[in-house]
């Protein structure tokens, strides 16, 4: 039996997973809710997906500037080592025939101020417009990751609750064993008992101390994974102050939550993928847009270090540059047909997670009632086990009930027990679960 419930503990506690390490140096007490938004504060993932918010907000600006008035300046210097000459008679019949006219200078400055402005450009006006459902992406993902967070940081810090109550129990057994063992090596000694009955008391204690031994060693464990989910040093001393317990009040909230109508809209899942959905449509938009004339406007000013005698070259001129695609060989039409079909795909994703999550939906609120009605069998059968004890008990007291008899109930209370503390447990797994698929406090009241 110990064993078992050994392994059981095992498994729970190897399956906490873990995010990035911060820093902390006061020792902490944190209840669930103060846990949360430290994690919401520090945890890695969460600034990752804010600085990714940020970075989207800054794409709109990189596409919004990309329509308005740009300026540029350029200056070159040039040498020509040798420049080019016409006889000065050419254009005066009477200038010494000797005489040559340069028609540039051997060296030069040239300073070159361009001013543009977009006229019209489709793709521009798509990549405006896609920018802008990017932030939305950003925003949907950071919500996401917000309810990702408070999942594992609530099953973390329950599992380690159950963790130290496990231990507790088999603390109070290994108690028990020793005590008993403690008669049974007495009895033996007269001759009522057999050494086979010592050394299965003893192969029973020795079984609880390793089982000790191994859940102090997997607390420790989700001690560290709890402080790296929350963005904590592993130095940070912290402890965990709520209680393993559930109020009828709760389990009331929790029996409203099991038949809440589902928002497919409002998952966080299917947001995602609506969002996405549509940037697949503007990248198909912003494709055929492609095959659309580009005007700009454009104003440039040019200033020279050195004149040459003859220069016909303006210093200011104002025009407007049109691009237009004519052939390309269908590469255009392939490119389109791309976006086409990519954007058919991000739609059939979508109607197909979306039925996924209906399903999801009605699955996860059965499971969690379920979970409901298991724990209230379990917290039954904890009360009933706890009244039969204390009645042997008081029996034992009186002399009317042995030690052995005493134990066996005791056992029997204690395997309820840890069958409650299982119970809260699975009931809060379920709960989390559904109520990140409800999009469900992704935000943590300070």
């Amino acid at each position: 039996m110990f064993s078992r419930k050994c392994q059981m503990i095992l498994l729970i506690l190897l399956s906490i997973g873990g995010v990035k390490i911060s820093s902390a140096q006061d020792t902490l007490r944190l209840s669930l809710n103060d846990a949360l938004k430290i994690a919401q504060e520090n945890n890695l993932n969460i600034k990752n997906s804010q600085l990714d918010l940020k970075m989207a907000q800054k794409k709109i600006w990189e596409t919004t500037a990309i329509g308005l008035p740009h300026v540029d300046g350029t200056a070159k210097y040039t040498f020509q080592p040798k420049v080019p000459t016409l006889p000065a008679t050419t254009f005066d019949p009477n200038a010494n025939p000797g005489d040559v006219l340069e028609l540039g200078v051997k060296q030069n400055i040239v300073y070159d101020l361009t001013a543009s402005q977009l006229i019209f450009n489709g793709a521009y006006l798509i990549g405006l417009k896609a920018s802008r459902a990017y932030y939305n992406l950003s925003k949907e993902s950071l919500e996401k990751t917000m309810l990702e967070i408070n999942e594992t940081v609530t099953n973390t810090y329950f599992m380690t609750l159950v963790g130290e109550e496990s231990r507790k129990i088999l603390v109070i057994n290994l108690q028990n064993v020793d005590s008993t063992l403690a008669e049974i090596k007495e009895m033996y000694k007269q001759g009522f008992v057999e050494q086979t009955d010592v050394d299965q008391l003893e192969l029973t204690a020795n079984t609880i101390t390793n089982a000790i031994f191994q859940i102090d060693n997997n607390l420790d464990m989700a001690s560290k994974l709890l402080k790296i989910q929350l963005g904590l040093a592993d130095s940070s001393n912290i402890k965990l102050t709520d209680q393993l317990e559930m109020e009828e009040a709760q389990v009331a909230r929790l029996t409203t939550l099991a038949h809440e109508p589902f928002i497919l809209e409002n998952s966080a899942d299917y947001k995602l993928l609506t969002t996405s959905e549509l940037l697949a449509k503007y990248d198909y938009k912003r494709e055929m847009s492609n095959s659309l004339p580009v005007i700009a406007a454009f104003y440039n000013h040019q200033e020279k270090w050195k004149t040459p005698a003859f220069d016909f070259a303006p210093k200011d001129l104002i025009g407007v540059n049109l691009s237009l695609p004519i052939f390309s060989s269908g590469q255009r039409s392939a490119m389109v047909a791309q976006k086409r079909m990519a954007f058919e795909k991000a739609t059939n994703n979508k109607l197909y997670t979306g039925n996924t999550l209906l399903m999801q939906s009605s699955q996860f609120q059965n499971d969690l009632r379920s979970k409901l009605d298991k724990f209230q069998i379990q917290k039954k059968n904890k009360e009933l086990s706890d009244v039969i004890y204390q009645r042997t008990l008081e029996k034992y007291k009186q002399g009317i009930s042995s030690s052995q008899e005493l134990m066996t109930i005791q056992n029997q209370y204690l395997n309820n027990l840890t069958n409650y503390y299982q119970g809260i447990y699975d009931v809060i797994g379920a709960k989390t679960k559904l109520e990140k698929l409800f999009n469900f406090n992704q935000k943590i009241s300070k």
